[in-house]
């Protein structure tokens, strides 16, 4: 099947940014209702307390992250919501006034957009809230609600308070909180297509759709794709898929997905054995370790499940809101977060980087992994710059970009691969061992002669043979390199 996916996307570096949690700013704006009910920046998230991180602190913002190399911005909802993580959403067309409303917003899209940097919002369309105008009338007026058949209300009465009785309406994973639309009514599939072609309208860059595979109507994502990309062919559609999502990605609906697929063995290989088993979940667990050789099967596994222009625009990750972050679940060990992102910026697929990540923030199970930005003065720079380098070298060698991918060497704890774009190579070479290694790997196609380290440590000892197509390197433990042939 013939079909194309966003070129900006396979140029993009991701940012996510978890609004309540980001920025938050301390000038004053018109008509902007500040709450005095909130917890301490610092302090350990809780589940429904409220931080009040705001859309103008991330226009504040905009300035750092466009330094950071970012291009992209995904965020989690920010329509008008009673939690935290606004996935319990009361309107769709109505950005949160504790995240400055619907006038912020259009000043972030202004900002961002000035700046180059493209907007991805979460779509939630699965489910509403309590609080949904359509569902709350059922509430108030039981069966004689003129919205009855927007949701799947099973017997009566219901009960969305009372956890001692049976709620009695469909609803997310049984949590009464969220309501699951019946996508089978053709006013609720109209009311969400006319969602989605809104905010295009009003400017955004794409959707990130919450749980798509719960939506089973026939043809309900297809129409989606069909009516966003009628508006912008180059919008970007991404789903939250964490197996495999072959079933959504042939090309008649997402662009991609969230790449859980790529980080559980990413961290399983640069982690080993330090990953720390409690912070698995039934559907995400960068565990037992792996040596290279797995790992190499692992990726070549990914690799060949999708086509290669869904492998270009797929959304890569190490961790979300929804996981705990590396850096903890590997007990602090700093090269394992190192290792795993070098390898995240050198796949094929736009990588993500969720906010924090670059600056050490730590985080377990949900919520602590939802925690306050930190101040610099708690940075640590180190990774700060690391990750600053990684993402210039991605900007600056297409190779890193769309060049095709290739396992070079995968014995014990050393992995090589090559990124290749016409005439340009990338090399990546990663030792995961607590002791440095030597490999040597050869390939005919490759123009490596005049290989040399432009990120990491790596020692070239030779090019062997006449036509210099066979390398020596030795890493140093627990590290990794990239090289470049110009």
């Amino acid at each position: 099947m013939n079909f194309k996916t966003p070129d900006w996307v396979k140029n993009a570096v991701f940012y996510q940014i978890f609004p309540d949690r980001f920025a938050k700013t301390e000038k004053l704006q018109p008509g902007f209702p500040q709450s005095s009910c909130l917890e301490s920046w610092d302090a350990k998230p809780t589940y429904e307390g409220y931080k009040g991180g705001d859309l103008w602190g991330v226009i504040e913002k905009l300035d750092y992250l466009q330094d950071l190399g970012i291009n992209a911005i995904y965020f989690t909802p920010i329509f008008q919501s009673p939690s935290n993580h606004r996935y319990h959403t009361h309107d769709y067309y109505q950005v949160d006034p504790m995240l400055g409303g619907n006038r912020a917003f259009d000043a972030l899209i202004k900002a961002a957009h000035h700046r180059k940097i493209k907007i991805v919002l979460d779509g939630v369309f699965n489910h509403a809230s309590r609080g949904f105008f359509f569902f709350n009338d059922i509430l108030e007026n039981g069966g004689n609600s003129a919205w009855l058949d927007w949701f799947k209300v099973e017997q009566w009465p219901l009960a969305a308070y009372d956890g001692s009785k049976p709620a009695n309406y469909i609803s997310w994973v049984g949590n009464r909180a969220l309501p699951q639309f019946n996508h089978d009514n053709p006013q609720v599939r109209e009311y969400i297509m006319k969602i989605g072609e809104y905010w295009l309208e009003k400017g955004i860059d794409g959707w990130r759709l919450d749980v798509p595979d719960e939506v089973t109507t026939p043809g309900f994502w297809q129409e989606f794709r069909d009516r966003v990309k009628a508006i912008n062919p180059e919008a970007y559609i991404v789903g939250e898929i964490w197996s495999d999502a072959s079933e959504w990605l042939d090309g008649t609906q997402f662009d991609g997905v969230m790449n859980y697929r790529f980080a559980e063995p990413t961290i399983a290989f640069t982690a080993g054995d330090r990953f720390i088993s409690k912070y698995g979940q039934p559907h995400y667990t960068p565990y037992p370790a792996l040596n290279a050789s797995d790992y190499a099967q692992r990726i070549q596994d990914l690799l060949d499940l999708y086509s290669w222009q869904i492998q270009l625009t797929q959304l890569n990750l190490l961790n979300s809101h929804d996981t705990p972050r590396v850096l903890t679940a590997v007990g602090e060990d700093k090269a394992t977060l190192h290792l795993c992102t070098l390898l995240l910026f050198t796949f094929p697929g736009a990588p993500c980087i969720y906010y924090g990540d670059e600056v050490g923030l730590l985080g377990g199970k949900d919520p602590d992994c939802r925690r306050g930005f930190p101040l610099e003065i708690h940075w640590d720079n180190d990774t700060l710059n690391y990750h600053k380098e990684l993402i210039a070298l991605r900007h600056k060698y297409p190779a890193l970009r769309t060049g095709k991918y290739q396992v070079l060497y995968a014995k014990d704890q050393a992995y090589v691969c090559a990124r290749t774009l016409d005439s340009e190579t990338l090399i990546i070479a990663i030792n995961t061992d607590i002791h440095p290694v030597t490999v040597e790997f050869s390939n005919d196609h490759l123009p490596i002669k005049s290989s040399h380290v432009v990120y990491g440590k790596a020692e070239v000892i030779s090019h062997k043979d006449v036509a210099g197509n066979k390398l020596k390197l030795k890493l140093p433990a627990r590290n990794g390199a990239i090289l470049a042939n110009r």
